[in-house]
């Protein structure tokens, strides 16, 4: 399964790369080299081979690719900032190579001495560096993905590593070349990945697509003819037809698509046109559309809008000989070297040529790239971020003025709102599209003309992160949520601190006069007052615990001995307080109090209290099982005050016999018990059923238990109980 790779020699770079450089290249080709070479020394890869053959086998790829002796010198030397004990430093690889060599090779050398808490932090922190490096220099990612083809090609590393090593590199390397226009190295990618994570169906499938390989040339050459004579009968004289089976990882990924077994699909085989003129691709597409029947919704012209990384097609798929499907890809030589090649194919390094307008456009992706994810802390949601925007295909709008903007695929009203500018993003209301007013869940389509409606009043939600496709728009709304809830948390940390403060005859302003606010900030570990009141307010940091710290020990030594006594009985003790909701609240006094309404608890059921980010206290019943999913820290004990309020809602659920009158008993029966009727909502069920879903306003739990009793006895109720 591991692909043999004959181990590569300096001669061999020197013959593939003495077809375009220059000697004087090459002779600075030997001496990175003979640098490279003395750095690594006498070490062996796991497989027994010279490590040297490494990078040489990563230079003689990029050799191939046709890159500039910079980008060659760098895969020689890409590893040695690695090597132990070495010497090695990024000071002397500039001093002997230069400053370009030097910014690639530390582009492309993974975060060392760094202590990060998981696998995953690890791998995301790897990426970040290089996407950073490659923001300025991407000849620093066509080193890296050379490096992983070598790296996969024989994966001389612990056969426990193996296939976690293969999924990162279907998940991020080879979306990764795709996205450069490296066609041939995505495909390879691809299939050494599928090899490593499922090995048993690569090997089947291997078996089975090598079995039919006869039946499949001698079709592929009959499409061939048939072609070829009818370009001549169009007038079309130069061109060339190749039909290439699909490699093994596509054809796997539709047998898992679609449910069907091999024998089902039909387009294993894709065909290519290259002619020489663009007038001559589309001559070509009549003359293929005439022969064969196309099929709906397969037809795309990636000539007239190019793919992000230059990618430059016609592409369709046909009905063809014996009803089986054929793709068919059209296009001219020029076209076809940059399919093959990417951005290779035409660098904007060779020979200090400036960056062309396509160039300009990949780079313009890859900084959009970078800068959407730069707010992006959690390891595995930068992670899950690359990977949704690397596989998204893209779809053009258009402003009102014709400006043309691109999204993914996918993308929704919102994510052209934020890429218009953060703010247009923060207060859209809606979207008119083609002059029709739209939801904010409308997925854009391919030409859409786009205008955004905005109100000075509309801010983000939460909701909204499940209405974006783009990781600029998901990381702006966090970045507003955030920035919400630190608000929130700031003012209701210092309505919190104000009120302990007072109840010890201080104030905020006093303890900042006499300096013991320093003392305060130190001890609990934060910067600023605003940080200590964000922390008080999110419940990070208890009211017990400010109390405690807030009073001067000199305040303490003034009390009287009776006072400091009574302090102390409170601290083992602490006196309760009343809430707003006739809540007894453990050390808070006059503090926001909100009954939850995801289970509604009411007097007489033990209650559990929760401090929420900036609204107070929620109230939930100890046994809801929404609590367990909160944060433990931030759960207080509260209770029922003897004068707790009245009218507390609740659920109710009511299952009977659909009969005539039911409803007026039942709320005869709560109005004879003196339960007012909230909400109420009634629905025929299966089997002659009724369903009833109210919502009640009673005094305690012993009023509600009354009223359930009541209900029950209603003639026809099946269940009455508490929702």
């Amino acid at each position: 399964m591991k692909n043999l790779q004959p181990v590569v020699e300096f001669e061999d770079i020197l013959a593939r790369a003495g077809q375009y450089l220059e000697p004087d290249d090459l002779a600075i080709l030997g001496r990175a080299y003979e640098y490279a070479a003395e750095i690594h020394g006498e070490r062996k890869r796991p497989n027994g081979d010279p490590y040297i053959s490494h990078p040489l086998a990563v230079c003689l790829i990029l050799a191939r690719m046709g890159l500039d002796v910079v980008t060659l010198e760098a895969g020689l030397l890409h590893s040695v900032l690695k090597e132990p004990n070495s010497g090695a430093t990024e000071e002397e690889l500039e001093k002997k190579f230069g400053s370009a060599v030097r910014n690639i090779v530390s582009g492309a050398t993974k975060i060392a001495n760094v202590k990060l808490n998981s696998k995953i932090a690890y791998q995301a922190e790897n990426f970040r560096k290089m996407l950073l490096a490659m923001s300025s220099d991407i000849r620093v990612l066509l080193v890296k993905l050379a490096d992983r083809l070598h790296d996969m090609q024989i994966l001389d590393i612990p056969e426990e590593n193996r296939k976690e090593f293969a999924q990162e590199t279907l998940d991020l390397y080879a979306p990764l070349a795709s996205r450069l226009g490296i066609d041939w190295m995505k495909r390879d990618l691809e299939d050494l990945s599928f090899s490593y994570i499922h090995p048993q169906r690569y090997k089947d499938l291997v078996e089975r697509v090598d079995s039919s390989t006869l039946d499949r040339a001698t079709y592929v050459n009959e499409v061939k003819a048939l072609l070829s004579d009818k370009l001549r009968e169009f007038g079309i004289r130069d061109f060339r037809i190749l039909g290439r089976p699909k490699h093994l990882y596509s054809i796997y990924k539709k047998l898992i698509a679609q449910n069907i077994p091999l024998e089902k699909v039909y387009d294993k085989v894709a065909f290519r046109i290259i002619v020489h003129e663009v007038r001559e691709c589309y001559q070509a597409l009549g003359m293929v559309h005439s022969l064969w029947q196309p099929i709906d919704g397969r037809f795309k012209d990636f000539i007239s809008k190019p793919k992000t990384n230059m990618y430059q097609s016609l592409h369709t798929s046909v009905i063809g000989p014996y009803g089986e499907f054929m793709e068919i890809q059209i296009r001219t030589e020029e076209m076809d070297k940059i399919a093959k090649e990417g951005v290779a194919a035409h660098w904007a390094y060779k020979e200090g040529a400036e960056i062309s307008r396509k160039d300009a456009r990949l780079f313009q992706w890859l900084k959009q790239l970078i800068n959407s994810l730069q707010e992006l802390h959690d390891p595995k949601e930068f992670l899950e971020a690359v990977k949704y925007e690397l596989y998204q295909d893209e779809i053009f709008v258009l402003t009102p003025n014709g400006e043309v903007k691109e999204l993914p695929q996918g993308g929704r009203p919102l994510d052209f709102a934020y890429l218009i500018h953060t703010e247009v993003g923060n207060h859209c209301t809606g979207a008119k599209v083609n002059g029709r007013i739209v939801s904010l869940k409308y997925k854009l389509k391919n030409g859409d003309v786009v205008e955004i409606m905005t109100a000075s009043s509309q801010h983000p939600n939460r909701g909204w992160l499940s209405l974006v496709a783009t990781s600029r728009a998901r990381s702006r709304i966090r970045s507003w949520l955030r920035r919400e809830e630190q608000e929130k948390s700031l003012k209701l940390g210092r309505e919190i601190c104000d009120r302990e403060l007072r109840a010890l005859g201080l104030s905020l302003k006093k303890l900042i006069k006499t300096g013991h606010l320093k003392e305060v900030l130190k001890k609990l570990g934060v910067n600023t007052l605003d940080d200590l009141l964000r922390n008080v307010g999110s419940g990070k940091i208890t009211t017990r615990r400010i109390a405690d710290l807030m009073v001067p020990e000199e305040v303490k030594a003034e009390r009287s001995e009776e006072e400091l006594l009574l302090k102390k009985k409170d601290k083992e003790a602490p006196q309760s307080k009343v809430g707003s909701e006739g809540i007894v609240i453990d050390g808070i006094d006059d503090m926001l109090v909100k009954i939850s309404r995801c289970c509604m608890p009411m007097p007489g059921d033990d209650i559990m209290g929760f401090i929420t980010a900036g609204r107070g206290i929620s109230v939930h019943k100890a046994n809801c099982p929404n609590l367990s999913a909160l944060d433990p820290q931030r759960l207080i004990a509260v209770s029922w005050s003897q004068s707790a309020a009245v009218g507390h809602q609740t659920n109710i659920r009511i299952i009977a016999s659909d009969r005539k009158g039911l409803l007026v008993e039942v709320c005869n029966s709560l109005s004879t018990d003196d339960a007012n009727i909230v909400n109420i909502a009634a629905h025929a069920a299966k089997d002659d059923l009724a369903k009833l879903n109210l919502v009640v306003e009673v005094n305690d739990l012993h009023h509600l238990n009354v009223v359930l009793q009541h209900l029950r006895q209603i003639n026809g109720v099946i269940e009455a109980g508490r929702k």
